[in-house]
Formats: structure tokens, C-alpha cells, sequence
């Protein structure tokens, strides 16, 4: 008698951001959202009338930004019928570290970095982030470990990175000061152990209410900050507050998908896809500055990046399951 097949289960949420192309779809979609946020902030600077070297007021900018982009994510996760205040009286510390460490620090290191160095060496150096999540997940995962391909594949798009900001005018010069390219070094790896932190956190909790914590409350410190040193924030019209609502939503939008994506995969699988950030970063700001972008440059750098997420993405495929056992 021949033997009843078992009915598969039903996918989950789970199962959903674990499927390869998924992945790779949403992955891409963070990036490009991401990276779209390089010219937004130029527009930001430039209607809230932001002088280069006033890093109190990009505080509060960013403060703002990250504030509304919580509120946005915590009021759909109430909408949703989530449970959104249990996460904050049960773990507060652990909300809070989140916040303080993957918003507020990382974004202060970075701002100030930036004031010290060039925009090119910024974009470069901040790339190193997916270098220190691929060794700290060697470390603390036994199913992350390091390999030579994952090794090869975050060279290759450091290489793709390095492509996309190379100015042969400008050139590139190896200076290293520690306010300057030493805080945007800081910055990436304090993101990387915060990221890897957050997969953690999540799996306590809901991602999209975790997320939505974490922004709100690394916001409120930004602000905090920003108004404490001087900053402020003035000159709001349609367009400025149109612009300020657009970095909210991909904010909300891409930091919660990161973070269901980080809580299902192995960190090295998602992280090898920030290469992309800088790269549609350059790509979006030549379109919205009307610059070329058909360069060489720039087709080189993308398959450079595509080729190192290639390779550290590369999984030895699944030994088949063996046929199920007689009746």
C-alpha cells in the first residue's frame, strides 16, 4: 500500500524572508533606499540652509528624521494590533543600547568624521562595515564562519566601492587622522557589533516594534544632542518638509525590512549587500544633480560589488533529503 504523502505546513513570515530571491529582492530594495538617502541629505542641508561644517544642526536634522521614521513604524505596528508598549516595559535597556548604539553613536561618529575628512574617503572607509560584520559573526555564530570566498567577496567590493569614488582629479590620499577617516571607521563598526546586537534583541521581540523603538529613541538622543551643542532646524516649507518626510519613510521602511532580514539570515548573507549603498548613493546623486551617470566607472563599480556579494552569499547547495523511509 503505497504511502500517504504528509501535507507540507504552511510558509510562515519566516519562511518568506529566508527564500533566496526574497532575500536578495528586499536586500537590494534597503540598499536603494539607502542610497537614495545621499542626495536627499544634500537637498536637506541645502533647503534647511545647513552649512557644511555644522554638525550640531545635522544632529538635529537627523534627530528628526529618525524620530518621525520611529513614530511612522510604531504607529503601523499599533495599527497592526502589535504589542507595542510590552517590548519597552519589559527590555527598555536593551531598546535603549540599541538606539544609543545604532543611531545615535554611529550616526554622531560618522557626522563628525565626515567634518574632518573628504566625502570620498567617507564613503570608502564607511564600507569597512561590512568587513568587521563578516569577523564579528565568525566569532559569535557557529554557522557565520569566515571562509576564503567571503574573505575574496568583501575585497572585491571594497574594490567596487573604492571604483565608484575614484576622481582621478581628486585623487586619494592616505592621510589618517582619528577625528576624521579614524570616526568613520569607528562608526562602521559600531554599526556592525550594533547590527548584530539588534538580530539578538529581535529575536525577544517583534523586529518592526524593535525598529521602531530603536529609531525613536537614538532620534530623541540625536536631538538631545544637536539642540544641546547648538544646533536647530529652521526654514521649513512644503519642500523641505516633503523631503524631511520622504527620509523618515525610507528610514521606517528600510530599517525594519534590514531587521526581520538579519533576524531570519546569517549576518555575513545581508551585510555583504551594503557594498550596494555607496554605489546607488553615486548613481542617484548624478541623476538628481544631472551629472553623467553612464561612466565607466560606474558600470565597473556595480559589477564589482555584485560580483563580491556573489561571493559571499555562496553557499554550498543542500545535500538532497534522502526519500522517506518505507511504511
Amino acid at each position: 500500500m503505497p504511502c500517504a504523502t504528509p501535507a507540507r505546513p504552511a510558509p510562515s513570515a519566516a519562511d518568506a524572508f529566508t527564500e533566496r530571491s526574497t532575500v536578495f529582492l528586499f536586500a537590494t530594495l534597503c540598499c536603494l533606499l539607502w542610497g537614495s538617502a545621499y542626495p536627499a541629505i544634500k537637498g536637506g542641508y541645502a533647503l534647511f540652509g545647513i552649512e557644511a561644517g555644522d554638525v550640531p544642526s545635522k544632529l538635529v536634522f537627523a534627530g528628526w528624521r529618525f524620530v518621525l521614521a520611529g513614530v511612522l513604524l510604531l504607529a503601523l505596528a499599533a495599527w497592526q494590533r502589535k504589542d507595542v508598549l510590552g517590548p519597552l516595559r519589559r527590555q527598555p535597556g536593551m531598546l535603549t543600547v540599541l538606539g544609543a548604539t545604532q543611531t545615535t553613536a554611529q550616526y554622531i561618529f560618522f557626522y563628525v568624521g565626515l567634518a574632518y575628512t573628504t566625502g570620498v574617503k567617507g564613503s570608502i572607509l564607511n564600507a569597512t562595515g561590512v568587513f568587521f560584520s563578516v569577523l564579528l559573526a565568525h566569532f559569535i555564530y557557529h554557522n557565520d564562519r569566515l571562509s576564503p570566498a567571503k574573505m575574496l567577496g568583501c575585497l572585491v567590493g571594497f574594490v567596487g566601492v573604492m571604483v565608484v569614488n575614484f576622481h582621478a582629479a581628486a585623487g586619494l590620499d592616505f592621510e589618517f587622522t582619528l577625528l576624521g577617516e579614524g570616526f568613520i571607521v569607528i562608526a562602521a563598526f559600531v554599526l556592525s557589533a550594533a547590527s548584530i546586537y539588534g538580530k539578538r534583541v529581535s529575536q525577544r521581540m517583534d523586529a518592526m516594534v524593535m525598529t521602531g523603538w530603536q529609531l525613536g529613541i537614538g532620534g530623541a538622543l540625536l536631538l538631545l544632542l544637536g539642540y544641546g551643542s547648538g544646533g536647530g532646524l529652521s526654514g521649513f516649507t512644503p519642500a523641505s518638509t516633503a523631503l524631511l518626510l520622504y527620509m523618515a519613510l525610507l528610514s521606517s521602511a528600510a530599517f525594519a525590512l534590514w531587521s526581520l532580514l538579519l533576524k531570519h539570515n546569517r549576518v555575513s548573507l545581508i551585510t555583504a549587500f551594503t557594498f550596494l549603498i555607496p554605489v546607488f548613493g553615486a548613481l542617484l546623486s548624478a541623476l538628481f544633480l544631472d551629472e553623467s551617470i553612464l561612466e565607466w566607472k560606474n558600470a565597473l563599480a556595480l559589477l564589482l560589488v555584485c560580483l563580491g556579494i556573489r561571493l559571499v552569499t555562496r553557499e554550498a547547495a543542500a545535500p538532497a533529503k534522502a526519500a522517506g523511509s518505507g511504511c
